[in-house]
């Protein structure tokens, strides 16, 4: 599975507006099903804060995974968001947050859903992947560092 696949480039924000946690899953949420049919905001950040409230996605250096499981959906899908102060996502480093990666999987998606967390975590050990995304200046940018990070495995 390429992330590229599952990327839904219109829901890709690289200027967050928030700067608190909860507004950036709502702010996430909201562009992810209003470029995806059939989502509703409403639902998947009740999904998304349900598991943030299991344990915090923020997994360091910059980065959080939010994720769920939502009912009804048919497929996985992503979207990525980016923060130019960072936000404290209660991360496990208790560092800023800058970069954002929601992953959203069909509620009984399995393994499926697990391979897709562990290929987004391994793209972001990669410390130039990080810088990548940190200064790209465009969506093409942005997918183009996801194209060529996908190329590698």
């Amino acid at each position: 599975m390429k992330i590229m696949d599952i990327l839904v480039r219109d829901a890709v924000v690289l200027d967050l507006a928030s700067s608190q946690k909860a507004d950036v899953l709502a702010e996430m949420a909201g562009g992810l099903a209003a470029a995806e049919e059939g989502i509703s905001a409403d639902e998947l950040l009740r999904v998304l804060e349900e598991r943030e409230a299991l344990q915090s996605t923020g997994i360091g250096e910059g980065v959080a995974i939010p994720h769920g499981k939502l009912p009804g959906l048919h497929r996985l899908i992503a979207s990525f968001a980016r923060s130019r102060e960072g936000v404290d996502f209660d991360s496990i480093d208790g560092l800023p947050t800058q970069l954002f990666f929601l992953l959203v999987v069909p509620e009984h998606s399995g393994g499926q859903h697990l391979k897709a967390l562990a290929r987004i975590s391994r793209f972001f050990r990669d410390a130039a992947f990080r810088a990548r995304l940190h200064e790209a200046q465009s969506l093409d940018d942005v997918c183009r560092a996801i194209e060529e990070e996908d190329a590698k495995f």
